[in-house]
């Protein structure tokens, strides 16, 4: 992921953030996802193996697409954490935005995503 793109993400989580427009976190992302409210994933990709088995399997199987986010670190510190493996955007106005970042075509062709 660019500077560039990876500021402009963590800028609008920070936004999602205030908004309550986001659940921040595992458990909060897998619950949000189990009744419906999830529009759209950030994981870290530096997340351990365990959580991303805990989260990843269930918003694949709704169909929730999921982007590979910055650092897990890096994540945590635009929601006010030290770190965070996962990002649920329930916004549907910010989900839009986060789509629309990496649907650009420099983005798509740096396979920034696991699944739409």
């Amino acid at each position: 992921m660019s500077p560039v793109l990876e500021r402009k993400l963590l800028g609008l989580i920070g936004l999602g953030v205030r908004g309550r427009g986001v659940v921040v976190g595992v458990e909060r992302v897998r619950d949000a996802a189990k009744r419906g409210f999830v529009r759209l994933a950030v994981v870290a990709p530096d997340a351990s193996r365990h959580s991303l088995d805990k989260v990843v399997p269930l918003l694949q199987a709704r169909g929730i697409r999921i982007i590979d986010g910055p650092s897990a670190a890096a994540l945590g510190a635009a929601v006010g954490r030290e770190a965070t493996a996962a990002i649920g955007i329930t916004d549907p106005s910010l989900a839009a935005g986060v789509r629309k970042l990496f649907d650009a075509p420099e983005v798509r062709d740096t396979g920034s995503e696991r699944t739409r």
